[in-house]
């Protein structure tokens, strides 16, 4: 009697060791999310191969109201971007959260997720426990999911039936060899035949053990979070989660080789996947296992949107919480754009700038570095941050709700054979096209068609900028053609420009934004600041002489 006394002390001993640690780490933890509420993640977390697989494999993206294209996404530097607004915990939340910034959706399931953003701003310990649950999904691992979600499944093999036979027949001889025992003789062979089946197939079960062993957690981690009655009230329906504890066991079952961490857990696989194999268990339950995730893939799918719209709220809150100047938009119907302190989510210390078009576009001067191109980024990417999360890096911003395309980083492609000029004539065309919809769109150009002659530039600019700037689509594009700007003036253009101070032999720019066209043309003087031969300085003077002469 002493020795079990002896046990079952060992046993609560045991018992109060792992409640205790495990109450540590979970302290720990609280803790961590504490202290990095509103930071920025470490610049090392970001694999974008993975990230960026949910919005990439989505086959239903192309049913939103508009989709960032990977284009714009480069234009605008929108993964640059995602390191500073992700601050979520679990790495669906993560895949979800791009795609959220790569997909404007409408302005009322905006408006429904700026309540979930504010429910988790108000109420700390709500955050925190869902913070707690979802951190169980931050491992590498959990980015499999997502294949369970969006990819198509394997087609079950026509030779299941051959399966099935086989089977039935081990089952019968080791039934029948303990009345027969010859009968183990004859299961020899079908072992055999078993043995192959099952580790071909074990291959098929490789490609989905990641996202089968996650989607237990996810599972789990869902139904504590949807226990807790301000998420309730939030997702009225949570049925998904009925649906999916459904195949719970097969999910178990599948998944049971990806938990094994011990000494004794490896003795019982050794077992278990003798009897897999002898029966044709794994085969058999896998493609079962196929089958009802081919059945629940809409609840699987809601499931995935209930943990990463929950996540990427958070997220959102902690980067409101943060030192930035942020606003909420504000959206309206008419050709308007008015931004107030807007600024580059990329650009520490940024120099922030106001502007107000009404009925009108914008048409930008300045020469390079003075902060052309980038205000015109600035404001685009705070357009899409406006109608995918419901905030601006700004004290104002008003618009509509937009449909955004640019034309900025433009090159050659080598491998298709497409000149500069080209590569230009076909992006623009897709603004062309664009802008025969009906919805308002914001057209962001750069240096339009730099690739050919100054006459052919400007006259071709001004008829395509004329072109865009229709209805209530707005045009932001900024040039060097400073002949562009009395054309355009008259074509419902607002001119604005920027410029740099020559002092004490070195460039300084304010990077403000000023009203009207550039009066001033530096580029010769600053070839003189960095020494070319004073030969260059004076030919260049006297060209510009008779070009400007000749074009007054």
């Amino acid at each position: 009697m002493n020795w079990i006394l002896g046990v079952i002390i060992i046993l609560i001993l045991l018992f109060l060791l792992g409640n205790y640690r495990k109450k540590k780490r979970r302290q720990k933890t609280l803790n961590d999310l504490v202290s990095k509420w509103s930071k920025q993640k470490n610049q090392n977390e970001f694999h974008f191969g993975s990230i960026e697989k949910y919005f990439k494999n989505n086959s239903e993206k192309d049913k939103i109201y508009h989709l960032i294209s990977d284009r714009c996404a480069t234009d605008l530097d929108i993964n640059e971007t995602f390191k500073i607004i992700d601050r979520t915990s679990s790495k669906i939340g993560q895949q979800f959260l791009y795609y959220k910034l790569r997909t404007i959706e409408n302005q009322v399931r905006l408006l429904n997720f700026n309540k979930l953003i504010l429910l988790f701003e108000k109420n700390e310990n709500l955050r925190l426990k869902t913070q707690l649950e979802l951190t169980k999904l931050n491992s590498n691992d959990s980015y499999y999911l997502e294949e369970l979600v969006t990819s198509k499944p394997i087609e079950k093999p026509k030779i299941i039936w051959l399966i099935y036979t086989l089977s039935i027949l081990s089952l019968s001889f080791v039934l029948f060899g303990f009345f027969f025992p010859i009968f183990f003789i004859f299961l020899i062979p079908i072992l055999a035949i078993n043995m192959v089946f099952h580790y071909k197939n074990k291959w098929n079960v490789s490609d989905y053990i990641d996202g089968v062993s996650q989607l237990s957690k996810a599972l789990y981690v869902s139904k504590n979070i949807a226990r807790f009655p301000e998420i309730k009230q939030h997702f009225t329906d949570t049925t998904f989660i009925n649906e999916i504890e459904k195949i719970k066991l097969k999910t178990g079952f599948i998944s049971f080789e990806k938990n094994i961490d011990n000494e004794f857990a490896i003795a019982f696989w050794l077992v278990s996947e003798f009897i897999k194999a002898l029966f044709n268990l794994e085969y058999i339950i896998f493609y079962s296992f196929i089958d009802s995730i081919t059945n629940k893939k809409e609840a699987l799918k809601k499931m995935f949107h209930f943990i990463g719209e929950i996540d990427s709220a958070i997220s959102t809150a902690s980067l409101k919480a943060s030192d930035y100047v942020l606003c909420n938009p504000k959206f309206v119907d008419e050709k308007k754009l008015v931004v107030s302190r807007i600024s580059h989510p990329l650009i520490k210390n940024c120099v922030t700038n106001d502007l107000s078009l009404i009925d009108k576009s914008l048409l930008l001067t300045g020469s390079n570095m003075s902060g052309k191109t980038t205000f015109i980024r600035s404001v685009s990417i705070n357009s899409i941050l406006a109608q995918t999360l419901n905030i601006c890096f700004a004290e104002e911003y008003i618009a509509p709700f937009l449909k955004l395309y640019s034309s900025i980083r433009i090159t050659d492609d080598i491998l298709e054979n497409t000149s500069y000029y080209l590569e230009e004539v076909l992006t623009i065309k897709e603004l062309i096209d664009a802008s025969q919809s009906k919805k308002p769109c914001l057209f962001v150009l750069d240096e339009i068609f730099k690739g050919t002659n100054t006459i052919e530039r400007v006259s071709g600019g001004k008829a395509i900028l004329s072109y865009l700037n229709k209805e209530n689509n707005i045009v932001l594009v900024s040039t060097h053609d400073i002949e562009l700007t009395d054309i355009l003036s008259k074509e419902k253009f607002e001119l604005f420009h920027f410029t740099e101070q020559i002092e004490n032999n070195g460039l300084t720019f304010d990077h403000k934004l000023k009203e009207g066209k550039l009066k001033t043309r530096n580029a010769i003087k600053i070839l003189e600041l960095y020494n070319y031969p004073s030969e260059i300085i004076k030919d260049a003077r006297r060209t510009e002489k008779i070009t400007f002469a000749n074009t007054v």
